[in-house]
């Protein structure tokens, strides 16, 4: 999972059981799976995200802020040995994301409260969220789960997932346990949301497939829609 350094353009959609299915049968034909995936194809995904008060991140998604950031720790089905800070910085349809390797105990040490650690840490980006923690008073806000099905694409290096089981639950000091209690976040358990991520053009080949008649690109947020409950 290489960090990435450049900005890509992103686009979501969300799409029904059935679209899915025909879109996913059309991609699997000239696209290949993400090499990180298991054999069924599938990871799971885990994120806790982080707020201040005044709900800043979420209020500049619902705004349609042009230029906006968002950090977050994340890992990979339930592996603790793999923890991932990221910052995530979005200008309209172009995203960059930087990311920083930090320990479970790390991590444990930020949910409690103890951020001493953080302060001259050799991680650059765990600084800048020290630094936001003090003066934009950044705290983690809601934990964010779903199912990922991923597939590639070599030319314009493009990225096409699909998201699936979307769920959250506000305790996040269960975001390292095995046994985390959490709601669906969505209208229906089928929804689904589709993301396509490329870098300077996105080959006429995967637009013919993405783009169906029945399917519009649309701003959602699975941290905006984890946090309707509070």
């Amino acid at each position: 999972m290489e960090e990435q350094k450049h900005y890509r353009h992103e686009l979501k959609y969300e799409i029904s059981k059935t679209e899915y299915l025909a879109m996913r049968e059309r991609l699997k034909l000239i696209m290949d799976h993400d090499p990180h995936t298991g054999e069924d194809g599938f990871y799971r995904i885990r994120s806790i995200y982080f707020d201040n008060s005044e709900d800043k991140a979420l209020r500049e998604k619902i705004d349609g802020v042009a230029k906006r950031e968002k950090f977050r720790i994340r890992y990979y089905n339930d592996d603790l040995s793999l923890l991932l800070l990221e910052k995530k910085m979005k200008v309209n349809d172009l995203c960059l994301k930087t990311s920083a390797e930090v320990s479970a105990e790390e991590c444990r040490k930020l949910l409690t409260g103890d951020l001493t650690w953080m302060r001259d840490h050799p991680q650059g980006l765990v600084r800048e969220l020290y630094a936001k923690m003090q003066y934009q008073r950044l705290c983690p806000r809601v934990l964010v789960s779903y199912v990922r099905e991923p597939y590639v694409y070599r030319p314009g290096n493009v990225r096409v997932t699909f998201d699936s089981l979307i769920r959250t639950t506000l305790y996040h000091r269960e975001f390292l346990t095995e046994d985390v209690w959490d709601i669906s976040a969505t209208g229906t358990p089928d929804t689904m949301i589709l993301e396509v991520k490329y870098d300077a053009y996105l080959p006429e080949i995967i637009q013919d497939i993405v783009q169906m008649n029945s399917v519009r690109q649309q701003a959602f947020s699975k941290y905006g829609s984890c946090r309707r409950f509070g």
